[in-house]
């Protein structure tokens, strides 16, 4: 199996996920009101399947969500599933958190640039963000029955944390929809993909 598969997607039909697919889910409810809808980042999915693990490629434009960076929706997983992201392309934050309902119990970032990869622990919803100026590509490894929940980022408006733009300056902010959210942590990417993709089944 080749863990990093070269794939071209130019034939490929992607499920676009657009601004008003994500309203309920961006810092700034006010700029939102009024902002043009218009294509987020686009998800590859399934484009290869390997007995019990598939493969999929996700594409963020390199877009402000008025102060935002662009960023994925955020979801968690149905089920005790742990997944890889590699950067193909670009430089990424990836936004890890353990919830219990609105009581956040630990959340920590990975900041992770081309050819570094991370893995998502089961029990952690997650999301990606673009935080370069070129389009971020990233490739993920999960288990074929791995589904995903996008209903606690919809109902508490995103993650425990922004990442924002403010007087040029990058940081984060914490979403006060949430009951309670620890300090935010941060941990080192992987230089490589695991090569044994078997803690995934």
């Amino acid at each position: 199996m080749e863990i990093t598969p070269n794939i071209d997607l130019k034939d490929k039909t992607p499920k676009v996920r657009k601004l008003s697919d994500m309203k309920t889910v961006v810092y700034d409810q006010e700029w939102i009101k009024t902002a043009p809808d218009t294509d987020l980042y686009y998800m590859y999915g399934d484009l290869i399947e390997e007995g019990i693990l598939k493969y999929s490629i996700t594409v963020v434009k390199p877009k402000m969500l008025g102060g935002e960076f662009d960023k994925t929706k955020g979801h968690t997983h149905i089920g005790d599933y742990k997944e890889t992201y590699t950067v193909l392309e670009g430089d990424a934050i990836y936004l890890m958190q353990k919830t219990n309902n609105d009581v956040v119990e630990d959340v920590y970032a990975v900041m992770a640039k081309k050819g570094e990869s991370i893995i998502i622990p089961s029990g952690y919803g997650h999301v990606t963000i673009n935080v370069g100026k070129k389009v971020l590509k990233t490739g993920d490894w999960r288990n074929v029955n791995c589904k995903q929940n996008y209903s606690l980022f919809e109902k508490l408006h995103g993650a425990c944390y922004y990442y924002i733009l403010e007087n040029g300056e990058a940081k984060w902010i914490k979403n006060e929809n949430y009951k309670s959210v620890p300090e935010l942590r941060f941990k080192e990417p992987l230089k490589s993909i695991p090569q044994d993709l078997s803690f995934l089944k």
